[in-house]
């Protein structure tokens, strides 16, 4: 496919739109066909994949009023207690996710099932007539992701993806500052998703090992990518307003030699378009770094994390640089500028904390994903972290993967086709 016809493609498409902030309000609400939900309605939730995920889903979406979890469906009849300790009800529960979507009652869908199951659960939850609410990553393969699209303009009804940082008010508030030009031109953004643990789950018993500790299996999972790295990728996407034209990346299974399938550490570098990049890397035998993000403009960077963010400015270059061919005296050595550490030092200053205005949004970012769904589906508005998004993310997971498997740089207009649903 032709790279220029490529761009044109996606940009002149929803994707667009979605990956520049803009909240779609028009297709979604000319296609959907259902009785629009009056506020003072209860929002009917069915759950797909009641597990440590999805019970904070629950959690969440328990706290939105007017929001009732009327069924759960799961393969692991243990979450039925589980879930029903958070409902605190009896609440109808399923072994068979089909008979769940026979209900009459259920105005949504949650799906917090294993990656490799997103798509049938995702699909067949739009065919039945349900807005959805999809855990990342989207699809395992781009062509689950492109089946999920295909599916929502199919059915008319909402999706939204679980990229919870589009709705944290710190990362809106950046992102705004950001495109009005803050700190500058922006060619880079560095994410970071470093943990001490082996990502593993106890299991009561050997045969349960696959089902529950799935995201270490590449039947079932993406690995550090899908699962952590999902959430930089949105982020850069968003920021950039693009997607990545080409992916190169590493990594191993090199620390927990353990039965896994999936590394343990990774390193991925995508390039977008106007020569922008983004790093991404994932450990899980150092949490220094934690989950982190940076975007680095020409006069200024801002550091974004779960909780909080804050913008460090540059200082005038014009007024710092030594001047070309200057000599340098160390120790009574001449040199050339060029071989002097001086400023080198990382700033260990205090930054700029972004402040909020009050009576704005509160509440932890999957809370705030979790209420904005309910929103879209009371109000009939197309959510910001609609399927464009999830599939601009999730394609660029399947990608990276690719390319750490291949070990070569891919380009994305040689796999990838731009999301027409």
């Amino acid at each position: 496919m032709d790279r220029r016809k490529f761009v044109k493609g996606v940009a002149a498409g929803a994707l667009g739109s979605t990956l520049l902030g803009h909240d779609l309000k028009d297709e979604a609400a000319a296609q959907v066909g259902a009785r629009p939900v009056a506020p003072s309605d209860v929002v009917g939730l069915g759950i797909i994949g009641p597990g440590s995920r999805g019970q904070e889903l629950m959690r969440k979406f328990l706290r939105v009023p007017g929001v009732a979890i009327r069924a759960v469906a799961d393969v692991y009849e243990p979450r039925f207690a589980e879930s029903r300790r958070l409902t605190k009800e009896e609440t109808p529960t399923y072994t068979d996710y089909r008979r769940m979507l026979e209900r009459k009652d259920l105005d949504a869908v949650v799906v917090a099932t294993p990656l490799s199951l997103h798509a049938e659960h995702v699909v067949s939850s739009l065919e039945s007539g349900r807005h959805v609410y999809g855990e990342k990553s989207m699809g395992h393969t781009i062509e689950h992701c492109d089946r999920i699209v295909a599916a929502v303009r199919r059915a008319g009804r909402h999706f939204q993806i679980g990229h919870q940082y589009r709705y944290a008010p710190w990362f809106q508030e950046a992102v705004r500052r950001i495109r009005e030009g803050e700190i500058g031109r922006v060619m880079h953004v560095y994410g970071y998703w470093h943990r001490n643990s082996n990502w593993r789950r106890p299991v009561p018993d050997p045969k349960f090992e696959r089902l529950i500790n799935w995201r270490l299996y590449r039947e079932y999972s993406g690995g550090l990518a899908a699962e952590l790295g999902s959430h930089q990728i949105d982020i850069a996407n968003w920021v950039f307003g693009a997607l990545p034209e080409s992916v190169i990346g590493s990594g191993g299974i090199d620390y927990w030699k353990d039965g896994r399938e999936v590394e343990d550490n990774i390193q991925v570098v995508f390039r977008y378009p106007g020569g922008r990049t983004l790093v991404f890397s994932s450990l899980t035998e150092n949490h220094k770094v934690g989950n982190h993000q940076w975007v680095y403009g020409d006069g200024g960077s801002v550091e974004l994390t779960m909780e909080d963010g804050a913008f460090y400015y540059e200082k005038d270059r014009r007024k710092t640089a030594t001047p070309a061919g200057a000599e340098i005296v160390e120790r009574g050595v001449a040199t050339g500028a060029t071989y002097s550490p001086r400023g080198d030092m990382p700033y260990r200053g205090p930054g700029a904390p972004i402040k909020l205005p009050p009576g704005g949004p509160q509440g932890d970012p999957t809370f705030l994903c979790c209420k904005a769904f309910v929103e879209s589906v009371r109000e009939n508005k197309r959510p910001f972290a609609d399927e464009h998004a999830g599939w601009a993310s999730a394609v660029s997971v399947c990608m990276a993967n690719r390319a750490i498997d291949e070990g070569r740089r891919l380009k994305f207009s040689d796999h990838v086709k731009p999301s027409r649903g």
